[in-house]
């Protein structure tokens, strides 16, 4: 982040000096990082004391300033030099501190989360004011792919910060604007949602001047209840982007399409009809399902080779294509720098080969209906010749829908021509998607359920051969990553390649 005394955070985020003078406090600045893990905080750092399920951030606050922090942003002393500010309540709504904090019964937490936010706001917009572009995008499935491959294109262009993985709340997101220095030139950030107002308070947060919304599908629809709730706090970040800033849309969605009216902005469209401003035509998929295309744009055109995996990578390399255009890249610049963006964040769409031939895809980090069938259709066009293996868990947060909705995603693995389906869970869900599987198509050992990760690992370890590829895909809170992990780096041949 920017050098500030902590004086001047105490004034941004309305806080109160602690254990630590006034006239120290207008001469120590923060420098380094803002951290909430003590473990990771780095040289006149900043330390945030955030409540745990199992531990309490203020106990680590003698540890932080060990490590090197200069101070700490809390909600009580703790012996320390500290910026104290008051706790709030938690709010499940529109600023969704309930759903980060979800230990904090009195409040502590969400005023530590508040000032964290106000924090970010002051630094975002002293960036902005010097020529900082930021970039959010927000969606039902593909945030963090398509993040991944926008710092990939706008890599060339300057200075990029992006969030890990999927640091897209109301924690993640202030927290990766303050990676941002006065050397960024672009940052890119997701906006998550679990109830309406969330991406708008996001956006407040550090306002975007260009916007991008990849579809509306169905993930959340427990927290929503329907696909038009949806639909409308996504279009909050058109909403967002200002007269003077560009909203990129997918033009292949229509509830997206039509957030065109909902924007002052300048609207661009990127899709595979005829009609988009950004347009993929010519699409095929190599042995391991990485796409080609030819991308147009302007009256121009270029081949374009990806490096990641799935038809639905198109849709997401045409978003960034279209955002990398509107921050001055050339079209030979944008299929290069997509060309060499391989997968970056974990157990999203990672293929890998081990020694013995079994491919692995382990694209086990989240999960909804879109992205689920997205990954199935990955698998089957990658074993048109070999056996496939779908090992899913379950999805989560899909409400009254959930037990439809699993019960579909098993019929697809039968439309698919998957060989074996391994249902992986004892709930009500589970048990739907292996009914599904059973009355689409008769399925008797095709279909298997196990009650957890290690029954499957130990199943996969007992059946699967050389050449057979598999899919394993669940919500994050299945717990598969670490079954693809291992099943990866199994010693059954001679390692992955």
């Amino acid at each position: 982040m920017i050098a500030l005394t902590l004086s001047r955070i105490a004034e941004i985020v309305g806080g109160r000096l602690a254990d630590v003078s006034a006239d120290e406090a207008s001469r120590i600045k923060v420098t380094g990082t803002v951290e909430f893990d003590s473990r990771k905080v780095t040289a006149g750092g900043l330390f945030l004391a955030l409540p745990g399920a199992r531990t309490d951030g203020h106990d680590f606050a003698g540890t932080a300033i060990d490590a090197g922090a200069v101070a700490v942003l809390a909600a009580r002393p703790v012996g320390v030099p500290a910026i104290v500010v008051d706790p709030v309540a938690p709010d499940a709504g529109a600023a969704g501190t309930a759903g980060v904090l979800e230990h904090d019964a009195d409040g502590s937490g969400a005023g530590v989360l508040a000032a964290l936010a106000r924090l970010a706001a002051a630094v975002a917009a002293e960036l902005v004011a010097d020529g900082l572009t930021i970039i959010g995008i927000t969606g039902s499935s593909g945030k963090t792919s398509t993040k991944d491959l926008i710092a990939a294109v706008l890599a060339p262009l300057g200075e990029v910060i992006a969030p890990p993985g999927s640091f897209n709340n109301e924690l993640g997101h202030p927290w990766t604007v303050l990676r941002a220095t006065p050397s960024t030139d672009f940052l890119v950030l997701e906006m998550s949602a679990r109830h309406p107002g969330n991406i708008a308070a996001l956006a407040r947060i550090a306002p975007p001047s260009i916007g991008a919304v990849l579809n509306v599908g169905t993930a959340h629809l427990g927290e929503f209840g329907s696909r038009e709730a949806i639909a409308t706090t996504k279009s909050e970040l058109p909403q967002a982007v200002p007269a003077s800033g560009v909203v990129i849309l997918n033009a292949d969605d229509p509830v997206v399409s039509a957030m065109a009216d909902k924007t002052a902005a300048r609207v661009v469209r990127v899709g595979r009809g005829p009609d988009a401003d950004v347009r993929a035509d010519g699409v095929s998929l190599d042995p391991l399902a990485r796409p080609s295309f030819t991308l147009h744009a302007a009256g121009s055109q270029v081949p374009v080779t990806l490096a990641v995996h799935g038809d639905h990578q198109v849709s997401n390399a045409l978003t960034a294509a279209a955002i990398a255009l509107e921050c001055g890249a050339t079209l030979e610049q944008v299929a290069a720098s997509l060309a060499a963006a391989g997968p970056a964040s974990r157990h999203r769409m990672q293929v890998s080969t081990r020694g013995d031939g079994v491919t692995i895809i382990n694209d086990a980090y989240n999960a909804n209906p879109d992205s689920m069938a997205a990954g199935l259709k990955a698998l089957a066009w990658m074993a048109r010749e070999a056996r496939s293996f779908a090992v899913l868990g379950e999805m989560a947060e899909l409400g009254e829908d959930s037990i439809s909705e699993h019960d579909r995603i098993g019929r697809l693995a039968v439309r698919l021509d998957v060989s074996r389906l391994i249902v992986v869970g004892s709930g009500r869900p589970m048990s739907a998607m292996l009914h599904g599987a059973v009355m689409e198509g008769s399925w008797g050992s095709e279909v298997t359920q196990v009650a957890d990760a290690d029954a499957a690992l130990a199943l996969l370890r007992d059946e699967l051969q050389d050449g057979d590829v598999v899919l394993v895909k669940a919500s994050n809170s299945a717990g598969l990553g670490a079954l693809a992990d291992a099943l990866a780096a199994d010693a059954t041949g001679e390692g992955a390649r």
